[in-house]
């Protein structure tokens, strides 16, 4: 069994889209565990104050007429940052999506979530190191069932918890706790969760462009418009909020 030292909060979203920069949820649910194996559920349809596209309804089943009523994300901000405060977060595909767009919203929502101190996993990673598949064969490979009611958060949030538990039975090099999971599994070297940075050698470098492999610092003393160019860009929130972060210090420090 998943041994845990502190709760791990399983997030699962149906969103408008994919696009991390313009996109917004429409659906949030949270299964979390606590250290004495216990769980909470919370599920919340959301109004995401923009047209579903006909294509992602057909994906999940929300329409608009379903959520025209619902709270917006800003509504529901201090209730889900409630939930989720002192907890681990995991989901499936969530390092690439969920948690960035997760990000995204409470940016917009101007409610600070503080992600230092919180060890993410996402199991798609140990399920397409091992065994790649979809959630649905995931789902049947490991535990044995049918993932009744894909596409809806909740299903697919507790399918993944219970995915989780089957892969530390059959995978004992894994180990049972968060710590050895992610030593086997390892942890990707991001600074913003759409990746237009990376960690290389301790040092954030460009991800993408003209400058990728370049560390962001020296890009931004000898061309400081180009930070001026990303703010203006269509970038994620989050992605903005890190080059703030290393343009205010690599100022300060040139200064």
């Amino acid at each position: 069994m998943l041994q845990l030292t502190k709760p791990l909060a399983f997030i699962d979203l149906e969103t408008t889209g994919i696009n991390l920069g313009n996109d917004r949820i429409i659906e949030i649910a949270i299964v979390k565990i606590l250290t004495d194996g216990t769980r909470s559920v919370k599920r919340k349809l959301v109004n995401p104050e923009m047209p579903i596209p006909p294509a992602s309804s057909e994906v999940h089943g929300i329409t608009d007429e379903m959520v025209k009523d619902a709270p917006t994300f800003k509504q529901l901000a201090q209730e889900l940052k409630q939930m989720l405060d002192g907890c681990d977060l995991a989901g499936y595909n969530s390092n690439r999506f969920d948690i960035p767009l997760l990000m995204e919203e409470f940016l917009r929502a101007q409610v600070e979530f503080d992600m230092k101190g919180r060890r993410l996993l996402d199991v798609q990673t140990i399920f397409h190191k091992l065994e790649p598949r979809t959630l649905s064969a995931a789902y049947k490979f490991y535990c044995d069932k049918v993932l009744v009611d894909a596409h809806s958060a909740e299903a697919d949030a507790q399918a993944t918890y219970e995915i989780l538990q089957a892969q530390i039975e059959r995978y004992p090099q894994l180990g049972n706790n968060l710590d050895a999971i992610l030593k086997t599994i390892g942890e990707e070297p991001i600074v913003d969760f759409a990746r237009r940075f990376i960690w290389d050698n301790g040092v954030e470098v460009f991800n993408f462009g003209k400058y990728k492999g370049k560390p962001v610092a020296d890009v931004l003393r000898t061309e400081p418009q180009y930070y001026d160019w990303m703010m203006k860009g269509d970038f994620p929130q989050h992605t903005k909020q890190k080059l703030t972060e290393i343009y205010t210090r690599t100022i300060l420090k040139k200064s």
